[in-house]
């Protein structure tokens, strides 16, 4: 009976999980940890914003605390949703940042904590005009497309990134650069707040 009942539970979190369907106090779409589950889910998380409205983020760090204003989310719609999203759902607390490159980038965002984490979709390419200014923010890409997850922020001028690749820009630090300039590898991020206007 136990068994049977272990794997009907099981069943029922993946469907909660795939199919969108809110089934606990979990966000829409998981019935379970949010990193589990995004690490199931195929395709982007639904809509939280307003595109009516403006956003920000205070990333909290071991460092200290910054703060990201977002593009116009009519700008790069499915890539603010998707920060805000995994935000208010604490996807981002206590990761690390787990690439810092002196005079370029700081990244964070991988599950995994080495670079190759994240969840299984990719986020379409919603590139659009910066030139990549000391503290732009901006999601990783690879091969395999544009990360779910996992961000960087510059913290020297880096206007080669507007032609080298893929690199969905999607907002401006506006207060805490002396705290990204201190960003170590290994360092935390303890939770990220959002807020809209």
């Amino acid at each position: 009976m136990k068994r049977w009942l272990a794997l009907a539970l099981l069943m029922f979190a993946v469907a909660g999980c795939e199919d969108g369907t809110p089934t606990t106090s979990f966000p829409p779409g998981c019935d379970n940890e949010i990193r589990t589950c995004m690490e199931q889910r195929t395709t982007p998380p639904p809509t939280v914003i307003d595109a009516s409205k403006k956003y920000s983020a205070t990333v909290h760090t071991t460092r200290g605390d910054f703060v990201i204003s977002f593009v116009d989310a009519k700008v790069a719609p499915q890539t603010v949703n998707n920060f805000v999203y995994l935000s208010q759902n604490h996807f981002y607390d206590n990761l690390t940042f787990h690439r810092v490159v002196p005079g370029f980038v700081v990244q964070g965002g991988d599950p995994l904590g080495n670079g190759t984490g994240g969840p299984a979709y990719k986020l379409p390419d919603e590139n659009n005009p910066s030139k990549w200014p000391r503290g732009t923010a901006g999601m990783a890409s690879s091969a395999a497309g544009v990360s779910g997850s996992q961000f960087f922020i510059t913290i020297g001028d880096a206007p080669f990134l507007e032609t080298s690749g893929v690199y969905n820009h999607f907002g401006q630090v506006t207060s805490g650069m002396d705290v990204l300039d201190k960003i170590q590898v290994g360092d935390k991020m303890t939770s990220i707040d959002i807020s809209a206007s």
